[in-house]
């Protein structure tokens, strides 16, 4: 893949004028970017010694993103802690992982509670994770211009024509705004349906999908622009057509030899379009919020400079005279 830095963050405003006048829908993939908030950011408590920091991370992508993008409609997606599908299919899945630190633990139900007070609508389905209710959002929004927001790169692949993925590389300041041109320069020609064979063959370290051993991320990517997909790569081999027989044996052999991986890895890895979820467009407007209640929230965590960021926010009416910065 391309060298990260020449994604830098001056593309989001140039990305972000290639969106049309239509309504926007922002998608959060909530957990993700709490992760990284808490990650990124120097431990935060407050007087009475509450960890606060993902909380406060968390806030300060949100209120970026309604100023950035002016949305119509917001959700937030979590994850569950009840084992999912992919579990039940490949139980090593996400088995490397580190267990979830308590203090983070603590911050995300009162995120959930912050989200309340904004009047965004949250979405969490056991058995499910929040990448596949984000997948079918995605769908079931139609046409509507669509911003994903996320710690990480899982969703490039549902980018197109009407979606666009806002990522936080490193902290919660350096994001990019992936569209589809971004996502075929990172993956060296990939176009974005094409992410979930790459980690079929390449595997994904941070999820523990194993994939093919043996190729690496050079090799999946020159065998899709050749063959499109996986499906296609085992069918041209089986039929011993010309292109496949060009193949280096070695690569043939590990190919061959692990079908099954390679198919249940790509199964892990896409996206789910079709989660049981209960989804209205309209449901999901965000209107106008209680601007007292989101000052008094935010004072209860000690964020006092994060109020006069709140949308529709003009001055001392919502601050009292002896707020201090945080």
């Amino acid at each position: 893949m391309t060298d990260d830095k020449k994604f830098l963050n001056s593309n989001i405003g140039k990305n972000r004028g290639s969106f049309s006048k239509k309504k926007v829908l922002i998608i959060i993939d909530a957990n993700s970017v709490i992760h990284r908030a808490f990650h990124a950011l120097p431990k935060l408590t407050a007087k009475k010694g509450e960890p606060v920091g993902a909380i406060y991370g968390f806030l300060l992508v949100f209120l970026r993103i309604i100023k950035e993008f002016q949305p119509e409609s917001i959700v937030a997606c979590f994850d569950l802690p009840a084992p999912t599908f992919r579990h039940k299919k490949f139980k090593e899945y996400k088995a490397k992982r580190p267990p979830t630190p308590e203090e983070l633990k603590w911050q995300i139900p009162k995120v959930i509670e912050i989200l309340n007070v904004f009047g965004v609508k949250v979405f969490e389905k056991e058995g499910f994770e929040a990448d596949d209710l984000i997948g079918t959002i995605s769908v079931l929004a139609g046409k509507t211009e669509k911003i994903i927001v996320s710690g990480d790169l899982d969703n490039l692949q549902l980018v197109d024509e009407n979606t666009r993925v806002y990522v936080l590389r490193r902290g919660v300041k350096d994001i990019v705004l992936y569209d589809e041109k971004l996502v075929r320069e990172k993956f060296e020609g990939l176009a974005p349906v094409q992410i979930v064979d790459f980690k079929g063959l390449r595997g994904d370290p941070s999820d523990n999908i194993p994939g093919v051993t043996g190729i690496g991320e050079k090799t999946a990517i020159n065998l899709l622009k050749d063959f499109g997909s996986i499906e296609n790569l085992y069918l041209e081999l089986e039929k011993k057509s010309e292109k496949a027989e060009k193949l280096a044996l070695k690569i043939k052999e590990r190919i061959l030899d692990q079908k099954e991986k390679a198919f249940l890895s790509k199964d892990l890895a896409e996206v789910k379009k079709d989660s049981p979820i209960d989804f209205n467009l309209k449901e999901c407007m965000w209107r106008d919020y209680d601007k007292k209640e989101a000052t008094k929230i935010l004072e209860d965590f000690e964020f006092y400079s994060l109020i006069k960021k709140l949308p529709g926010f003009e001055g001392g009416e919502l601050l009292k005279d002896n707020l201090k910065l945080w």
